[in-house]
């Protein structure tokens, strides 16, 4: 399917669901369930290696080996905190083995890219890998976000490090040869990457889940 080209503009994004929302200005709803407060978040960089696929998938791996991570992108409004509905999140990102499909001459593969619209609880959900690094990046996912087809954030979306070493250390992640930059070796991390920290629960053997909330401006 293909969509407008949104116009750049304000986003927000209030992050760390669960437990980990604890002294981070959240609310507890009455269900008992942290609420996070909307919180401003930089535009990240798009980086070399984006596609406009518009390939509408939930499981973006396309066979690709690595440990298992369910990704829920929540979509919010940022005065509100109310969930939007059929806003479009784009992600993509590198492999276990640091390579990137499709950005090379003659590459027609598409393996963990992809597009979800949000549901009516402004969720999106996509099942992928635990990403790989390269060229002295930390371990990162891609996202931008659409809605109503003017709107749009380019971001990053990031790992604890300890969560990375932890992956880092077995298969096919410690097979890698190139070295690793942590967050904090990061050139972008510092612009915002802590505001941008997945939620993750899980272990390596099972695989995460990796949440995150982000409200936009309507």
């Amino acid at each position: 399917m293909s969509r407008t080209k949104p116009n750049r503009r304000t986003v927000l994004a209030a992050m760390g669901l669960g437990l980990a929302t604890v002294g981070c200005g959240s609310t507890e709803a009455p269900n008992g369930r942290p609420v996070p407060s909307c919180v401003l978040t930089p535009e990240g960089t798009e980086g070399p290696y984006y596609v406009d696929t518009a390939l509408e998938r939930r499981d973006i791996r396309e066979g690709r080996p690595g440990v298992p991570v369910e990704l829920r992108v929540t979509v919010v409004n940022a005065s509100s905190c109310a969930p939007l509905q059929d806003a479009v999140v784009d992600i993509w990102h590198a492999d276990a083995h640091g390579v990137y499909s499709g950005v090379r001459d003659g590459d027609e593969s598409r393996f963990l890219r992809g597009i979800q619209h949000t549901d009516q609880a402004g969720v999106a959900t996509f099942s992928t890998v635990f990403p790989g690094w390269y060229d002295n990046r930390t371990v990162h996912i891609h996202v931008k976000v659409h809605l109503g087809g003017d709107e749009i954030h380019t971001g990053q979306l990031y790992f604890a490090e300890e969560v990375i070493a932890a992956v880092a250390a077995i298969p096919p992640y410690v097979e890698r040869t190139e070295a690793r930059i942590d967050n904090d070796g990061d050139f972008l991390f510092p612009r915002g990457g802590p505001r941008s920290l997945l939620a993750l629960t899980g272990d390596p053997v099972s695989g995460y889940l990796a949440e995150i909330t982000m409200g936009v401006t309507t």
